[in-house]
């Protein structure tokens, strides 16, 4: 009941919902990091919520240190399974003709750092920009120099602030899934 029924509710959906169905097998060695992962990030998107605080995931720098560790996490997690030749080998596909070998390593490669950087930058859009839009329409009240324009941006910066609380959620679930699955990827290449 209460706040330990909710814990073990956003637990359990994190071990069943998203890393067993994106990790094929040994999905239960992943959870204790996707679950730090994701009560940090939700944690960090709530306190930005609280009036005094700042959000934390709206820096880069955080965002960019949580990316380089699902990195770090995603090449460590195919190394363990495959080693280190054989992991770097499932970046291309099986059966990957010679002449496209030039054309397709420097992609893949490319790829492989892509996918934090779209991580970070996801994160920190999404955190930044609920907090600009109420800023910004509580400063409409200032720059008209009326006060009944309060009667129009405090009800839609409220409605906002209520939405980015589902952000808050949304965005902790998002980061975590899509490392999930790219550590399933790297894990179960599908070759």
């Amino acid at each position: 009941r209460g706040l330990r029924g909710l814990l073990e509710m956003l637990i359990l959906f994190v071990r069943d919902e998203v890393a067993r169905k994106t990790i094929p097998h040994h999905a239960d060695r992943y959870v204790g990091y996707l679950l730090s992962t994701f009560f940090f990030i939700l944690t960090c998107n709530l306190l930005g919520l609280v009036p005094g605080f700042s959000t934390p995931t709206s820096g880069i720098s955080v965002t960019a240190g949580l990316a380089a560790m699902s990195f770090v996490m995603v090449q460590v997690s195919g190394i363990r399974v495959f080693g280190p030749v054989q992991h770097f080998k499932n970046l291309l596909p099986h059966g990957l003709p010679l002449w496209l070998l030039p054309i397709m390593l420097p992609v893949e490669i490319l790829g492989m750092f892509t996918k934090p950087f779209a991580l970070c930058v996801r994160l920190f859009a999404n955190m930044t920009a609920g907090h600009v839009v109420i800023l910004s329409l509580i400063s409409l009240i200032f720059i008209m120099k009326t006060v009944f324009m309060a009667a129009v941006s405090v009800p839609f910066a409220l409605f906002i602030y209520l939405l980015e609380m589902l952000v808050a959620f949304l965005q902790a679930y998002i980061f975590t899934m899509l490392t999930s699955l790219f550590i399933g990827m790297a894990v179960h290449p599908s070759h």
